[in-house]
């Protein structure tokens, strides 16, 4: 059996205790202090600093600088955070299970044959109408189209909650080799799969992964910058980020969809 490592991203201290009674490693992030028992993104090569416009991006940086040279080759590489877990089967009656039966504890044996696991994919054209017209009146102007349902793509629902063009121009930054086919992607597609969230076994594919998102990102720095301000501006970083995920694994890997559960730890009981 092969193991498995799950780094829990929270952002309260009092969480420690539970996250390791789920044998799951505990990491803290954001402006909370957390005790020395915890892994933080606060010492060695680190941009910590900048948290709140890349969020969890700020442990996975850490974690490329710091902790990967030291993960085994056999080893399964997965993150979750304290409300979002990773279900123990993809076909799991959970309704009849307690929380702690129904999070993933093992590799199951059919993962085999795949290099990553990704989080079930959420639809973004299901936009209700009220919101179109709060948050999409230019988007929908710039794309007519998006008018119906079937044409409401990624790359819409970006503009609309993110900025207007904050996407294209994110894009233009990309590395030539997945420059347009991520435009691709993010015109055709209505889903995409969420959280920022992924399971890997491979140590190789995993920083080709970070060596590309945190040179894109940094570029994005240039345009974007820091001064940022309302929410779906402030952790653009973040948000770029989690719609490029599923793309580049995709592209570059054998991926198996895997189902997501949304469960607030600090409202369950750990035994």
């Amino acid at each position: 059996m092969q193991n498995l490592k799950m780094y829990c991203i929270c952002i309260h201290n009092e969480l420690f205790s539970k996250v390791k009674k789920l044998n799951y490693i505990p990491v803290g992030l954001g402006e909370e202090k957390f005790d020395a028992n915890w892994t933080t993104d606060y010492f060695g090569p680190n941009i910590s600093k900048k948290n709140k416009f890349y969020g969890e991006y700020t442990f996975h940086y850490w974690f490329w600088k710091n902790e990967l040279i030291n993960i085994s080759e056999n080893d399964w590489i997965g993150f979750c955070a304290y409300r979002r877990f990773w279900l123990n089967e993809k076909k799991n009656n959970i309704k009849n299970n307690n929380f702690q039966d129904k999070i993933l504890k093992q590799v199951p044996e059919f993962w085999k044959d795949y290099q990553v696991i990704l989080g079930n994919k959420i639809q973004v054209n299901n936009i209700k109408w009220i919101k179109i017209l709060k948050y999409g009146k230019i988007s929908l102007l710039n794309n007519p189209k998006a008018f119906f349902k079937k044409n409401r793509s990624i790359k819409f629902h970006f503009d609309m909650f993110h900025g207007n063009g904050v996407l294209d121009k994110a894009i233009n930054v990309l590395n030539e080799n997945d420059r347009e086919d991520f435009r691709d992607f993010v015109n055709t597609n209505n889903s995409y799969n969420q959280g920022n969230m992924f399971i890997c076994k491979s140590k190789k594919l995993m920083m080709r992964y970070y060596e590309t998102i945190f040179h894109w990102l940094s570029e994005c720095e240039k345009i974007f910058g820091f001064d940022l301000n309302g929410y779906g501006r402030i952790r653009i970083y973040g948000f770029l980020a989690e719609r490029f995920l599923p793309f580049w694994f995709n592209k570059y890997s054998k991926c198996l969809e895997w189902p997501i559960i949304f469960n607030d730890l600090r409202k369950e009981k750990i035994n």
